[in-house]
């Protein structure tokens, strides 16, 4: 990896998204669950969001559930001509917040007639299948089942482009032989680098690599390296740890999630710090030294 600039762009299916967007998942209650604290406070950070240029949201009716895509219909609806939204499907949660595969015809279904009410649209630009045979990472398992639902309600013309999320090198395979795959959305942080081959071989593809907790998710990433760099830099720890995933790959597209305007603007300019090649090289170290 070097410190050169990426292209700011980069092609999500047939539309071209700036390469830092914006996660919907923070929107919703603790634990992803139930509605946020302060609901106008939700809603001025994804309306900023855009104001600022974000053309990339990424959500789930599952979050919430059904929070955080009223929220952005609520916010941003009618949305603009060049905006893409992204949704997810094949998990539910249950009453106690756990996280629950949903992979059946009826329920996939139902998922993305959700997504579509609860959005305001009339065709979903991108449906991620999250894959759940491990809801905390991936799992080796067939997905023409569940991946061939998404595909018939594609060609039905409620979707218009397919994703995969949480799955293996195996799985993507698997699903190109059933319909064309736009992105892939795994786990993938400065600390969290399993799918480093995986990622420059999609780039290689022209497909999309979005990484799901890119500061760590539920665990936020804690190295005294990346403090270090941010302070030679005089940027934050989120800021640098932004920056190396811009500069990864030129597929890269981020997601950081965020309840507050200032989080917001402070993520966005992420894509302007200049990284050393030096900083940078001690920053590929960290993985390294966790193993």
């Amino acid at each position: 990896m070097t410190s050169t600039k990426q292209s700011a762009n980069f092609n999500l299916g047939d539309r071209a998204v700036k390469r830092l967007g914006y996660g919907a998942m923070q929107l919703a209650g603790p634990g992803v669950f139930g509605p946020p604290k302060d609901p106008d406070a939700a809603l001025a950070v994804l309306r900023e969001a855009v104001a600022s240029g974000v053309n990339h949201i990424d959500t789930s009716d599952f979050y919430g559930p059904h929070i955080t895509n009223r929220l952005i219909r609520e916010a941003l609806h009618p949305y603009a001509d060049d905006l893409v939204i992204v949704t997810k499907v094949g998990a539910r949660r249950g009453e106690d917040a756990s996280w629950l595969p949903a992979f059946s015809q009826e329920a996939l279904t139902q998922a993305v007639h959700d997504n579509l009410r609860n959005l305001g649209l009339d065709v979903l630009d991108v449906v991620n299948l999250r894959v759940m045979f491990d809801v905390h990472g991936p799992a080796e398992g067939s997905i023409e089942a569940p991946l061939t639902v998404l595909a018939e309600l594609r060609e039905q013309g409620l979707i218009r482009h397919v994703g995969l999320s949480n799955v293996t090198a195996t799985q993507i395979a698997e699903g190109r032989r059933i319909c064309p795959i736009v992105c892939v959305q795994n786990h993938y942080n400065l600390a969290h680098r399993a799918n480093d081959a995986l990622i420059d071989d999609l780039a290689r593809q022209g497909t999309a690599y979005v990484p799901y907790f890119p500061l760590g998710g539920f665990t936020p990433l804690q190295s005294s390296t990346l403090s270090e760099v941010a302070r030679r830099l005089g940027a934050s720890p989120i800021q640098v740890a932004l920056a190396w995933l811009y500069r990864r790959g030129p597929n890269i597209l981020l997601i950081p999630g965020t309840s507050s305007v200032a989080h917001l603007h402070a993520n966005l300019a992420a894509a302007e710090l200049d990284l050393p090649a030096d900083e940078v090289a001690a920053l590929d170290r960290v993985a390294a030294s966790r193993s």
